[in-house]
Formats: C-alpha cells, sequence, structure tokens
C-alpha cells in the first residue's frame, strides 16, 4: 500500500533500521523491487528522477496502482529535485514525498530555498527531503569526499530552520562508481554525532554503490534509516546479460534476465540495510489521508 513517507522514516528511525530506496527507470524495474520488497516482507521507497520518464503524472498513476495491491507499505519520492518548477510539477503530479537537492548552496541559502518548498509541500500533505554538506561524486573521490561532510550543529539548526522530514548527510560516501579496487571509508563517529544531535531525526545515505557491505550494515545500525542505491542494481543488471546466452530466441528473455538480477540485488540490500520483516499494516493509504493533490 502506498504510505507517508514521512511516517515511513520515522518508524524506521525508531526501530533502527533503514529502508531501501531503489532508482527506477520504468514498471519493469519498479515492479521486480516491489516484489523483492514483498518477499521479504520489508517496507520499500521507490526513488524516482525529475525527467528519467517522459509522462511522469501517467507513471505515478501506474506505480500507485502496483503499490496499492501489496501487503506491503511502500511510498514514491522524487530523488535530486532541482528546478523548483520540476518540484512543483512533481507534487500537482501525486508524489508523496519530494527531494530538493540545494547542497552545493552556501548554507543560509539551501535553508531558505528548501524552507519555501517545504512550506508549499507541507500544505499539499507531501514529505520533504534535503540534503546537508554535499555527497560528490565518486570518479573525483579523493577531491570530493572531505570538502563537504555534514556537521551535527549545522544539522540541528538546518532540521529547525527548514521543517524537512528527513535529511540526506555526507559522511563520506559519493555518488556514481568508484574507480576499479577502490572502496570508499565513511566517518561513523560523524554520523554519530549527527543522530545523536538531531534526537533520532530519519537520516538518508545517499552514493551507496560500491560501499563494502559491513560499512552499509553499520551505517544502517548507526542512524541511516532511507539508502539510495542505484548503480550497483545497474551493475547487476549489464552483468547478468554478460554471463546469459542472448543468441538467437533467447535474446527475448533479456527483460526477464533483468528483472531477477536487480531483484536478487535488493533483497541482499534489503537484508543488509535491517529492514527485512519491518513492514506493517497501514490503517490508511497517503492517498487517503492527503486527499486529491494533482492537476
Amino acid at each position: 500500500m502506498l504510505v507517508s513517507f514521512k511516517e515511513m522514516l520515522q518508524r524506521a528511525s525508531a526501530e533502527n533500521y533503514a529502508v531501501a530506496a531503489p532508482n527506477i527507470n520504468s514498471e519493469l524495474d519498479a515492479r521486480a523491487f516491489v516484489e523483492a520488497a514483498v518477499e521479504l516482507n520489508a517496507p520499500l521507497i521507490l526513488d524516482l528522477g525529475w525527467g528519467v520518464h517522459p509522462d511522469p503524472k501517467y507513471f505515478i498513476r501506474i506505480l500507485e496502482d502496483m503499490v496499492n495491491k501489496v501487503p506491503i507499505p511502500v511510498t514514491i519520492n522524487l530523488d535530486h529535485g532541482n528546478k523548483k518548477e520540476d518540484i512543483l510539477k512533481a507534487i500537482a503530479c501525486g508524489f508523496p514525498a519530494v527531494m530538493v537537492d540545494r547542497s552545493s548552496l552556501p548554507f543560509d541559502q539551501n535553508v531558505k530555498e528548501v524552507k519555501e518548498i517545504v512550506e508549499i509541500a507541507h500544505s499539499c500533505g507531501v514529505s520533504v527531503e534535503a540534503e546537508l554538506g554535499h555527497v560528490g561524486q565518486a570518479d573525483n573521490y579523493e577531491n570530493d569526499r572531505d570538502a563537504a561532510l555534514t556537521s551535527a550543529k549545522e544539522a540541528v539548526d538546518y532540521i529547525a530552520m527548514t521543517g524537512v522530514d528527513a535529511l540526506a548527510v555526507a559522511i563520506g560516501t559519493a555518488h556514481g562508481a568508484y574507480p576499479k579496487g577502490f572502496v570508499p571509508y565513511l566517518d561513523f563517529e560523524r554520523l554519530q554525532e549527527i543522530k545523536k544531535a538531531t534526537g533520532n531525526f530519519p537520516l538518508v545515505l545517499h552514493g551507496s554503490s560500491g560501499t563494502d557491505p559491513e560499512s552499509l550494515r553499520k551505517a544502517c545500525s548507526l542512524g541511516i534509516n532511507k539508502v539510495n542505491i542505484a548503480n550497483d542494481l545497474c551493475k547487476a543488471a549489464v552483468a547478468a546479460i554478460l554471463n546469459s546466452d542472448m543468441e538467437g530466441n533467447k535474446a527475448y528473455d533479456v527483460w526477464v534476465v533483468i528483472q531477477k538480477a536487480i531483484k536478487e540485488r535488493l533483497k541482499q540490500a534489503i537484508e543488509l540495510y535491517g529492514s527485512a520483516n519491518k513492514a506493517w499494516s497501514p490503517d490508511f493509504s497517503w492517498n487517503q489521508k492527503a486527499g486529491s493533490l494533482r492537476e
């Protein structure tokens, strides 16, 4: 069932686990991820970037119909919302949550722009995720890693000043693929300081792909409540195709091969994040609580 993003992450924070948030591109990968979560009885967040799908309003309808037929709590989040107009369109399309990414801006400007969106989103019953510090690019890790890690003190001020529902923090991960053989290193002490200072506020980890499993497990046990995952899922799809016999009529099975691979990879992640068997039965769907928000 489609549920509130805010309530999902508040529950994850209270029970000390993280919800998997795979990036989706179509009904095919979304369905594989939902099946993975159902099989593990886990809550799930479907992250969708604006512009990924040519008709987001139509796609949201498909996703709503899909998730309202399953017995686990699922929500949908706009990933890395940049332009204000796109974020407002996403709210109008029916996204239950939006991420406002102003992480590359100075603190005061970040606060100002995020607060403005929060006020609009909350008036529509939509949750908001934002980022403080800046998660850079994996192929520039040596420069990006320490350039803008999140400060615990600033995190406290930021949450109070913006009113966000979840905070993505920079603790040592990066977006995309790391150079071959490279493994990022996370600042667990910083994570603990942020979690304690913010009073167990829901925290998000971006750029999880390529991070070693034990580091991810530890991060989730120390206060991360949502883990974005994309590149590792894409790699699983590519590897499955390369390792399969796609000759002749077997090429018709390409989507079966891809869906099986990404489903199994996400199941590994769900187990790692500690959210297996953490699903619950919502009393009301997000649609019932929020009402009609669309154009």
